[in-house]
């Protein structure tokens, strides 16, 4: 039978065992590191080498070498592990036994067996003595390793490649460090730099849309982009191989390669240090993906959805017609995705010339108004002089044409018209226009031209009135037989037409031609964001001919009594309104508001078209008896609106007397004397202001008013049956609305008579609201009149009756509230103008952020 292992057995073999285990592996390490060093070293070195950056530095020849002694040292520190050997049973327990300072081996007993014979009493004796050599084993220990390095190494060499590593890799961590791969790497590959993509599409700038950054964050998640048609692609990759391509593949599978081009402002790439750059650059035209490869690795890719742009349409609104001095006047409508880039009339004669005539002008030149970009309304309006044009008063076919920044061009329906023309009431100068005419719609018409002055010279004393004109057109004649060439030609066309002008207008055409000259020179500044100064310049210039003008227009109306009058639709035209206007549009232009500068500049040429016009309206005298017939109403219902006030206040002042008569009788009961004291410190509601300028008023004072007031009213009742009588002798019937103002204030009279003003204030209330309701009435039967009688009239323009030349309503159209028109004040063009100084000022500031002088340059674009 075997006996029974006890605790303390298992306690002691459990001992042992870890002590054996701590002691082999300390034995190993003893034997294993003097033999692992050599090898430890060598690759300290290479780590230390390769985190320091050496082998990025190195050319490869150098590098190879390196590594190849790198290896051959590696390979040879592998040499002295051949001598390791694993430590036996026998020499771990003496170990254990020498660090212990155990004798007679009693670790060694634990596990030896007795030789010879076995006997019980042999056994039992073994086992008494193993049991004595347990019990000294209770201290047990394992021994530390002990390497004997310095044996090896007696100067502590192997410090300093410890030192040098851990240096090294803190290096490696900084800008400049190394990789362990390095080594491995040729020097073109390690010189390639992780690519940065940098990708941008630019819409047309006619779009007015924002570029957009295909590779910011906000971007990424984004699956197509949506841009206008020809839009431009950039990208830009810093760094990587070099070699990475950019293709675009269309929605039908075509595939587009983009090349790369030259950055701009970088050096060439021979001579540029640092990494690599390559910018790509084309149009977005079709739906498709764009795709950024380097070898067979995919960068980036986007997709792209095209917004086409659009054709524009043109379309007139309204027919041509004729403004009152003969331009041609066109109305009409331009739609487009973001706004056309240029317009013009298309002018055709509807009889083509003969097959063998040689003209010596092409069609008129018109360009026409564009809409502003991202205005609401696309509707606009072009006025342009064509009288002087060779076509003038022949039939042409007009169409309007329109182009947007693409390139797509639209064209309106065509209209036929006569091209309108300058009259010539004089015959002379109508011969001499229709001789100017024939030679420059052919030149082959030039012997028959020289007939026709030769017959108009024939008798000059009977032809001639100012002998002038006669020299003139012989001078002329002299010179059409000189004259060979197209352009001496064309000197002749336009010698005939100031000479047909002289004959006509006399002085006065050079006025109107400068002055026409000023206000499209004007017009182009506003309409090309001009300067300040150049602005000042063509203002003078304005003015200069306006007042040219002005002078020779007065100077032929006192030599001709008949002549037109300064007058705009019935109204007298002061030469104070010209210069307020032409004030007005110098300080809206330099304020920065130019779309209404020219919106008013239109409106000066459109008053000066109607007064160089010279038309007078055929009831001009009716109208201005109409005018003062309306200016007596409103002088009615203004008299009537302060009586109702004095009214009212009168009844006021009535009410605290008598509450201050009763109130002061309560108080003499109590108090009579303080009583009176606070009524003389108190005054009632109205005590302190009288309607007829007296500071205070007794009763009888209070009766005396009511009493002005009741003849007032009377009188005012009067006046308004006078005016009633007026309007019918003038064709015109009073409305209901006259008829019951008169009932109402004769019952304001009486109420008034009565001293009941409470009652007087609402008769007079009634009778100024009918007076409005007959005023309104009124107006309609006089704009009816108007239109009956100007409506006949050629070239007329009815839509702008009425209104006077700013733009205001007419004092025949009732009173003005002043809501109307919206003119900027002067402290609004002060505001303004102080507003954009302190623009300039700050965009003058050379340490102004970019960002900021950015957005400024931006306020200052008058486009």
């Amino acid at each position: 039978m075997t006996e029974p292992i006890s605790s303390g057995e298992r306690g002691l073999a459990g001992r042992l065992a870890l002590s054996r285990l701590a002691t082999r592996a300390s034995m190993i390490l003893e034997r294993g590191w003097p033999l692992l060093l050599p090898l430890a070293v060598v690759a300290g070195l290479f780590l230390s080498v390769s985190w320091l950056g050496l082998f990025q530095r190195l050319p490869d020849l150098a590098r190879i070498g390196l590594l190849v002694l790198f290896s051959i040292s590696g390979l040879a520190a592998l040499y002295p592990l051949r001598f390791f050997r694993i430590p036996s049973a026998a020499e771990v327990d003496r170990r254990i036994e020498a660090a212990n300072e155990l004798l007679h081996s009693p670790v060694q007993v634990q596990s030896d067996r007795p030789s010879g014979a076995e006997s019980l009493f042999s056994q039992a004796l073994w086992r008494e003595h193993q049991k004595r050599m347990a019990e000294r084993l209770s201290s047990l220990g394992a021994d530390r390793p002990r390497t004997s390095v310095p044996d090896y190494d007696r100067w502590g060499l192997r410090a300093l490649v410890g030192l040098l590593f851990v240096t090294a890799f803190a290096f490696s961590f900084g800008p400049f460090g190394g990789r362990i791969s390095d080594g491995f790497v040729a020097s073109a590959a390690r010189d390639t730099v992780p690519p940065r993509i940098d990708a941008w599409v630019t819409p047309p700038a006619y779009t007015g849309k924002p570029p957009l950054f295909l590779t910011a964050d906000v971007n990424q998640a984004a699956q197509t982009f949506s841009v206008p048609q020809g839009s431009d692609i950039s990208l830009r990759v810093t760094g990587g191989t070099g070699e990475e391509t950019l293709s675009y593949a269309d929605t039908n599978g075509n595939d587009r390669a983009i090349e790369p081009a030259a950055p701009k402002g970088l050096a060439p790439a021979a001579t540029q240090p640092g990494p690599k750059v390559r910018q790509f650059s084309g149009k977005l035209n079709s739906n498709g993906t764009l795709t950024l490869k380097s070898g067979e690795d995919d960068l980036g890719h986007w997709a792209f959805a095209i917004i086409p742009d659009k054709p524009p349409t043109i379309r007139f609104v309204g027919e041509p017609k004729r403004a009152v001095n003969g331009a041609i006047e066109l109305n009409y409508q331009i739609d487009d995705d973001y706004g056309a880039a240029s317009a013009k009339a298309v002018f055709e004669l509807s009889d083509p010339p003969q097959a063998n005539a040689h003209p010596l002008y092409g069609q008129p030149d018109m360009p026409l108004t564009l809409p502003r970009r991202g205005g609401k309304a696309n509707a606009a309006k072009t006025t342009k002089d064509l009288t002087e044009h060779v076509w003038a008063g022949s039939t042409i076919k007009l169409t309007l044409s329109a182009t947007d920044d693409a390139g797509h061009t639209a064209t309106s329906e065509t209209k036929t018209l006569v091209m309108p023309e300058r009259p010539f009431s004089n015959p002379l100068a109508r011969a001499v226009i229709e001789q100017r005419r024939l030679l420059a719609l052919d030149t082959n018409a030039k012997p028959r031209v020289l007939d026709l002055m030769d017959a108009i010279t024939l008798r000059p004393e009977d032809t001639f009135d100012n002998m002038s004109h006669y020299l003139a057109i012989m001078s002329a004649k002299s010179r059409l037989k000189l004259s060979e060439t197209d352009d001496q030609l064309r000197n002749e066309v336009g010698y005939l037409w100031e000479i047909a002008l002289g004959i006509e207008e006399g002085n006065l055409s050079a006025a109107e031609r400068r002055l026409r000259q000023a206000q499209q020179a004007l017009q182009d500044a506003l309409k090309n964001g001009a300067s300040d100064e150049e602005i000042e310049k063509a203002m003078k210039e304005l003015r200069e001919a306006m007042n040219q003008f002005l002078q020779e227009f007065a100077q032929r109306a006192q030599q001709n009594p008949n002549a037109p009058q300064m007058q705009q639709n019935g109204r007298e035209l002061r030469q104070s309104d010209i210069n307020r206007m032409m004030d007005e549009i110098e300080n809206l232009a330099k304020s920065g508001d130019r779309d209404r500068a020219q919106q008013l500049l239109s409106e000066l040429q459109d008053m000066m078209n109607n007064l160089q016009a010279g038309r007078q309206q055929q009831a001009g005298e009716q109208d201005s008896e109409m005018r003062q017939q309306m200016d007596k109403l409103g002088e009615i219902m203004r008299r009537q609106q302060e009586m109702m006030n004095d009214t009212f206040r009168l009844d006021q002042m009535q009410r605290g007397q008598r509450q201050r008569g009763a109130n002061r009788d309560e108080q003499l009961g109590e108090d009579g004397e303080r009583g009176q004291a606070e009524d003389g410190q108190k005054p009632g509601p109205g005590d302190d202001r009288d309607p007829l300028g007296r500071p205070g008023m007794s009763p009888k004072d209070l009766a005396d008013a009511l009493k002005q007031l009741q003849e007032g009213q009377g009188q005012l009742q009067s006046e308004l049956d006078k005016l009633k009588k007026g309007l019918e002798g003038m064709g015109m019937e009073p409305n209901e609305g006259f008829g019951e103002a008169g009932k109402s204030m004769g019952d304001a009279e009486r109420a008034l008579g009565e001293a009941d003003g409470d009652q007087a204030v609402g008769h007079q209330g009634r009778a100024l609201e009918a007076l409005r309701r007959g005023a309104k009435e009124m107006m309609k039967q006089m704009q009816a009149m108007q239109g009956d009688q100007g409506g006949s009239e050629q070239g007329g323009r009815q839509q702008d009756a009425d209104r006077d030349p700013l733009g205001r309503p007419r004092a025949t159209k009732g009173p003005d509230d002043g809501n109307s028109v919206k003119v900027p004040d002067e402290i609004d063009v002060q505001r303004a103008r102080q507003i954009l100084e302190a623009i300039r000022k700050r965009l003058g500031n050379a340490l102004s952020p970019d960002i900021e002088r950015s957005y400024l340059e931006r306020l200052l674009e008058l486009k």
